[in-house]
């Protein structure tokens, strides 16, 4: 059995590609922080369906336990799948930004930013590195307003360019790892029902109308929607595809 590890995946998009996942019969490690809740039953949900799941606490803004989580790794590979590498590593986990004004913007919401969305995933990869398979795939999740064919919304300055960061990092790595066979791409999702700006959707639904009628499909993005391009990108489908952003946004703005 295939296994991957997928960052962020008590809720939202990492939820809903870790569901996907394990509905390709791919065993999944999948990480919690904020959430831990919603880490448990992902995995019980998965389990309760038939699949392999393990829930591991992860909190990707601190690169300082990143050896600590290498360990609890290869601990569930060893128990659960009698196995010492894995296959497929997901880097969404991640949070949202209220809009700030570039001339409002603090050190510490760019600090924060950094070591979440670029310093956190190019570490964790590092360090989970020497586990990850020949011949495996990797699926950075970056967002739509770091390309170039989005308009930019005031406000998100350093979001959009961490999400970019993390968009020459795919390539980048998608060069080093290839002479072990490993695929890196992205997918870059526009907006989608996640928990994201403390849950402004839930709490606000009246965003959501003007939001769907930007879109060519007429609705915003739900989790599975993403998640369902997540695991094509690490499909044998998808095995000729690497170095490439998958823009998922339903025609955001189109």
């Amino acid at each position: 059995m295939q296994v991957a590890v997928v960052t962020g995946g008590s809720s939202g998009i990492g939820q809903g590609a870790a569901f996907e996942l394990a509905k390709r019969g791919t065993g999944v490690i999948l990480t919690y922080n904020g959430n831990p809740a919603g880490g448990l039953e992902t995995a019980d949900r998965i389990e309760k369906d038939g699949g392999t799941a393990v829930a591991l606490p992860l909190d990707v803004g601190r690169s300082d336990t990143f050896a600590e989580f290498k360990a609890k790794v290869e601990q569930a590979l060893a128990e659960r799948w009698d196995r010492t590498s894995f296959d497929f590593l997901v880097n969404n986990a991640g949070i949202g930004q209220h809009p700030v004004p570039f001339e409002e913007t603090t050190e510490e919401l760019f600090d924060q930013m950094l070591r979440i969305h670029l310093k956190g995933p190019y570490f964790l990869t590092q360090t989970l590195l020497p586990l990850l398979a020949d011949g495996g795939a990797i699926v950075n999740t970056s967002s739509s307003s770091a390309l170039d064919n989005t308009r930019p919304e005031p406000g998100y300055s350093v979001y959009a360019s961490m999400k970019g960061a993390q968009l020459v990092l795919t390539r980048y790595l998608a060069k080093e790892f290839s002479s072990r066979g490993i695929r890196v791409n992205a997918v870059a999702p526009g907006v989608t029902r996640t928990r994201l700006g403390d849950d402004a959707f839930a709490k606000y639904p009246e965003l959501i109308p003007p939001l769907a009628a930007r879109t060519a499909l007429g609705r915003i993005g739900e989790p599975d929607d993403i998640g369902k391009v997540i695991a094509f990108l690490l499909s044998p489908d998808a095995a000729w595809l690497t170095a490439q952003t998958i823009e998922a946004t339903g025609g955001y703005d189109l």
